[in-house]
């Protein structure tokens, strides 16, 4: 065992392994179903939800569980951590008035993108898209301006641990073809995506820079296929899009070009 294994501490793992199996298709499961979910064992879950029970983050009524309003206070305190997020509203909504579209903060964890805010005006995706929904960052807008500007070691960690599903038939879906795309965004200095995570969505994204200059965010504007098209939607908005950037990494200290 190494020093770093001994600071692990498993049963914060575990607990939240049982938080994170609520979502969607089980927002109210019973413990079994838990149990099936995390892969633990039925007396561990039934500790970790009488635990989080007595914190007040879940609730058990008639055999199932569900989750309080006290999870948000988790999200509400990265939030308040993080002045990226509370600069950045004001922008999306500046870019949302502007281009009549939805605008997104995301941020990079991993091998994927986590909407930190979001500024939404209809839905254009399949999937339920808030504040913390996560998506693939070798298929988004918003991953590829991340990984773009990201350190060597970030960028090849990321693929190595990715899965290259081909999400629709345009997908770029091999290391290769990511590292060639990346090349183009730092050209351009933004990232555009059409119909890559799923079919019908067109998305913009650049980079948000802190005062040392790394890239710490991406705002995005998203738009369907039926509204626009790549190149029209570049024309009308790539501009807009990365001289609010540019304003939003400006207040953060960024004093580049």
């Amino acid at each position: 065992m190494t020093e770093n294994d001994r600071d692990y501490i498993q049963s914060i793992e575990r607990g939240f392994a049982v938080l994170l199996a609520f979502d969607a298709s089980q927002p109210n499961p019973t413990l079994a179903e838990l149990a099936t979910a995390t892969d633990l064992s039925r007396p561990a879950v039934r500790r970790i939800l009488l635990t989080l029970q007595k914190l007040g983050y879940v609730a058990g009524r008639d055999g199932r569980w569900s989750l309080t309003p006290r999870v948000l206070s988790i999200g509400q305190h990265y939030s308040a951590s993080h002045a990226l997020t509370d600069a950045a509203l004001p922008v999306l909504v500046e870019i949302s008035e502007a281009t009549r579209e939805s605008a997104s903060l995301g941020v990079l964890d991993g091998t994927e993108v986590v909407y930190a805010a979001r500024v939404p005006v209809r839905r254009i995706m399949s999937i339920n898209v808030s504040v913390g929904t996560r998506v693939p960052a070798y298929a988004t807008s918003m991953g590829r301006a991340l990984l773009a500007w990201a350190p060597a070691e970030v960028l090849e960690w990321v693929i190595e641990n990715t899965e290259f599903d081909r999400l629709t038939p345009d997908t770029v879906c091999t290391p290769d073809g990511l590292r060639a795309a990346l090349e183009t965004v730092r050209r351009d200095g933004y990232a555009l995506t059409s119909e890559e995570l799923e079919q019908g969505l067109i998305s913009l994204a650049a980079p948000v820079r802190d005062a040392t200059g790394a890239v710490v965010g991406v705002t995005a504007c998203s738009t369907s296929a039926g509204r626009s098209t790549p190149e029209r939607f570049r024309a009308e908005v790539a501009p807009l899009l990365v001289e609010k950037t540019n304003a939003l990494s400006a207040q953060l200290g960024y004093r580049g070009r």
